[in-house]
């Protein structure tokens, strides 16, 4: 049986708190779930029908049934009841792909807890398992709308164990914010001109002066093959043309003149993106702020999708 959401305002925490935290019994709460109210009922027909008909064996397992139920309440709420969440960490994403979210669970003592169930709303909950000498972890997919930081909802930790009969459940709330990164544009339109060391825009340009001799490939055109290379070697080389072109891309927000704000971004974003598989190295500029040096690497990705991120305009605080 689960608590409505109205009634989600008045329960511990009642606001972000920073971690760790550490779930104590004021924080915990039992109902009986669907099952174990139609155990309840059962026990209560059960220990009228042997007190009507003074049956005592029935009443007996009446009481001792009761005695179990009462005992799978208190176990649930033990499941609970001293847990640690140690840390939460995640990875950026484009926005509109999960977030995966990982929370890092302790035992806080010598139980074991089997059957830990966490969710966030939006999401599909997940199950995790936390033993006293290793702890325990849970991946958490967190829905993206938006671009930015986005501030962590409330997390619910839940059981069920032993019996099913009750559903003991606590929230964390954590002070924490994540980096979602700008949806780049789908398909993006192709790089623009890069610069060389003049600052000067120049086109790329395929190289026709060879650079070295590799091992023959299936698919290589049959008139890249250095023959008299080949026959020295007794084996197939073919030439290795270099690529003659600048190494500097430049990204600046004037090239996307025309598009809407966050189309813009966008745009941009998709560049990076696409400068980053190609292996090229570029620079970003953005309006006030301090242009991006040039670079490459997961680093300077980060740095450029971070900045496109947190532009003002679109981007909230909430992703």
């Amino acid at each position: 049986m689960r608590p409505a959401r109205w009634l989600q305002r008045f329960a511990r925490p009642r606001g972000p708190e920073p971690l760790p935290v550490r779930l104590d019994r004021r924080r915990v709460y039992v109902l009986p779930t669907r099952s174990g109210l139609f155990f309840a009922l059962l026990l209560a027909v059960m220990g009228l029908g042997a007190l009507n008909y003074n049956n005592n064996p029935a009443l007996l397992l009446a009481l001792l049934l009761a005695g179990a139920a009462h005992s799978s309440l208190l176990y649930a709420h033990l499941q609970l009841s001293g847990l640690v969440v140690e840390a939460i960490a995640a990875e950026p994403v484009p926005a509109g792909q999960p977030l995966p979210l990982r929370v890092a669970l302790a035992s806080g003592d010598a139980r074991v807890r089997r059957g830990l169930q966490l969710a966030v709303e939006g999401a599909p909950p997940v199950y995790a398992e936390v033993l006293p000498e290793r702890g325990g972890s849970a991946l958490l997919r967190l829905p993206t709308r938006r671009r930015g930081l986005l501030a962590l909802p409330r997390i619910t930790l839940a059981t069920v164990q032993p019996l099913g009969l009750a559903r003991a459940w606590a929230y964390v709330w954590p002070a924490q914010s994540v980096l979602v990164y700008p949806a780049p544009e789908a398909p993006p339109p192709p790089l623009p001109a890069t610069t060389g060391a003049d600052g000067r825009a120049r086109p790329q340009r395929s190289g026709d002066e060879p650079h070295h001799l590799r091992d023959y490939q299936p698919g290589d055109a049959p008139r890249t093959v250095a023959w008299k290379a080949s026959a020295r070697r007794g084996q197939l080389l073919v030439r290795q043309y270099e690529q003659a072109q600048a190494r500097q891309l430049r990204l600046a927000w004037e090239m996307t003149a025309g598009l809407g704000h966050e189309q813009r971004i966008q745009r941009l974003a998709a560049w990076v993106e696409q400068a980053e598989r190609e292996g090229r190295h570029y620079a970003l500029e953005l309006p006030g702020q301090a242009a991006i040096p040039a670079g490459h690497g997961p680093q300077q990705r980060h740095r450029c999708l971070r900045a496109l991120a947190l532009l003002p305009g679109g981007g909230d605080g909430r992703a």
